[in-house]
């Protein structure tokens, strides 16, 4: 097998028994099964080797040159199902990359300044896509992680929501690791690292999931980072490099859709000012010299656009404050 490894035609034995001393158990086992004659035909794609034929006689008699050229027709019929199998496979995942990316850009489109509906089809296609069966985005506001989307069996969805913002409880953690600046946080086998031992809350998520193989994708604009996407596997199987791409893709679109929001509200904050303030402007113009309406218009838009329980305008005569203006609150007050 080494002449195969070092790029040798074939290799074959034309007597087992002569060498089954040199080439251990296995050859042992084979010669005691019968074996005696042995040709190995390479399966290679360019220089990359793929896979071997072995072609086995239990009398010696060695294969002619013309078995080994038939043989080898066959190892390179091999070689092409293989790559068009390849082929085909990565044909469709690209396919489904791009069909789940266009579908998570269409929610986006759908549901303008709506985060919910984008996280929850952005984890669904993430989790689906990377074969994890576990998946939760967290969105940062410079102090705590908060819900954003989780996809898993109900028990583990509801614990995850249960557990309302949160913040690293050590600096080992894949959290703290992402808030500390690193973009992609990946774990063969979660219960050997040391973040598993150190903290409280990531041995909590472990417990409640059974993770074993998992993966963080911060979520970035610019240098801010606005979250991170985290998907999980119960068996130890790392995942792939195309996963990992696969997974930023999505961080990606989560980031665009977060920024869209931002600026829907920003539009909607500034246009909702715009017109209080035209609504103030026209009390003032449809009152003159009257202050209890514009006051009181006043007011009502301030609280409503501030998001306040109950707001209180004052009026001072130089010596005492009056209240002149109301809006929510409790009647004490007045």
């Amino acid at each position: 097998m080494q002449g195969l490894l070092n790029g040798d035609r074939f290799v074959q034995i034309p007597d087992l028994t002569q060498v089954a001393s040199e080439l251990g158990n296995v050859v042992r086992i084979a010669v005691e099964a019968g074996s005696r004659t042995l040709l190995f035909i390479p399966l290679r794609k360019e220089d990359a080797l793929l896979g071997v034929i072995v072609a086995v006689r239990r009398e010696i008699r060695a294969f002619s040159e013309k078995e080994i050229a038939l043989l080898e027709n066959f190892a390179a019929q091999a070689v092409i199902a293989m790559e068009n199998a390849r082929l085909i496979t990565e044909t469709r995942e690209a396919l489904e990359q791009q069909t789940a990316t266009a579908e998570v850009l269409g929610v986006i489109n759908s549901s303008p300044g709506d985060l919910a509906p984008v996280f929850d089809a952005m984890l669904e296609k993430a989790t689906r896509l990377c074969e994890a069966p576990f998946g939760i985005l967290r969105t940062w506001d410079g102090e705590r992680l908060h819900f954003g989307a989780v996809h898993g069996d109900p028990q583990f969805s509801d614990w995850v929501r249960q557990r309302g913002p949160i913040r690293p409880d050590s600096d080992n953690s894949p959290m703290a690791r992402i808030l500390a600046g690193e973009r992609v946080v990946s774990f063969a086998d979660v219960p050997g690292d040391e973040g598993y031992r150190t903290s409280q809350g990531f041995r909590e998520m472990v417990e409640a999931s059974g993770v074993r193989s998992a993966i963080w994708v911060a979520l970035h604009k610019d240098d801010a980072l606005l979250g991170y996407i985290t998907v999980y596997r119960q068996e130890v199987r790392p995942f792939s490099d195309k996963q990992i791409t696969l997974l930023q893709n999505f961080a990606a679109q989560a980031v665009i859709a977060m920024e869209n929001a931002r600026l829907i509200t920003e539009t909607r904050e500034a246009l909702e000012q715009q017109t209080a303030t035209a609504e103030v402007l026209q009390v003032i113009n449809s009152s003159p010299g009257d202050l209890a309406p514009v006051f009181d218009a006043m007011l009502e838009k301030a609280v409503r656009l501030c998001d306040a329980k109950f707001g209180i305008l004052f009026s001072y005569d130089g010596e005492h404050f009056h209240p002149t203006a109301f809006r929510g609150g409790p009647d004490r007050l007045r």
